[in-house]
């Protein structure tokens, strides 16, 4: 199974610096897909296209995904991004994330009909949760086909990141509650510093990175972590 390293680039960069970034980080990787790691990038839905273009190498392991969708499937609902409209541009979708819920007020049932959209459409829904309740929520979904974001809120953009230990617990009561395939990511404070301390536990399957992203060389710093921790394990 690849370890998964997901991108969130939020609320940042231009067009000639999403240019800029990719052109950095296939300088710094030497991009090839040696099958240990996938790299999922989830920018602004403007730079969406214009990522997909930049993508388009053989072998590479860069996916791309957005940062949010609508829980509509389509209609008047105006600056709502569809995921009918998604698919063809992006493999996964971030759903739920902590900032959604907090600055937007979304709901544990606004999350489920977003990712009910996903799955319609054949995306991955990656659903960040930071409790077992909103876990519980996806219950009569079909879980196997979701990929799990634990984001301690306290962690989420403070630079202080939760534990290993704590993390791999709480993806472990995850896996518990949907199913032993379900794959799980760690988010929240991830840098390349303490990055492999949270892919060495046996129940992440890999990390969600926010501003640790944001640069090139240092999201590369975390990347170039990963296939040296799958290969000794193997």
């Amino acid at each position: 199974m690849k370890t998964l390293v997901v991108a969130n680039w939020k609320e940042n960069k231009t067009i000639a610096e999403a240019e800029q970034w990719t052109d950095g980080l296939n300088k710094e990787l030497r991009i090839k897909n040696e099958g240990s790691v996938e790299i999922i990038v989830c920018p602004p839905s403007i730079l969406i296209p214009i990522l997909h273009s930049l993508f388009i190498i053989p072998n590479s392991p860069l996916r791309l995904g957005a940062q949010d969708v609508s829980k509509f499937e389509e209609g008047q609902y105006t600056g709502e991004v569809s995921a009918k409209m998604l698919k063809g541009f992006v493999d996964y979708v971030i759903v739920g994330h902590s900032e959604r819920r907090k600055y937007f007020g979304e709901t544990d049932d606004d999350v489920k009909l977003k990712v009910e959209q996903c799955l319609k459409h054949n995306l991955i829904p990656i659903v960040c949760v930071s409790h077992l309740k909103q876990v519980s929520k996806c219950h009569s979904i079909k879980v196997s086909q979701m990929i799990f974001a634990y984001e301690p809120l306290f962690a989420v953009g403070s630079g202080k990141a939760d534990t290993p230990e704590s993390a791999n617990e709480f993806a472990k009561k995850i896996k518990a509650e949907v199913g032993q395939d379900v794959r799980v990511l760690y988010g929240g404070s991830v840098t390349a510093e303490n990055v492999k301390s949270f892919v060495e536990q046996p129940d992440i399957n890999g990390v969600l990175v926010g501003e640790a992203s944001l640069e090139a060389e240092e999201f590369a710093g975390i990347v170039k972590t990963i296939p040296i921790r799958t290969r000794r394990t193997r």
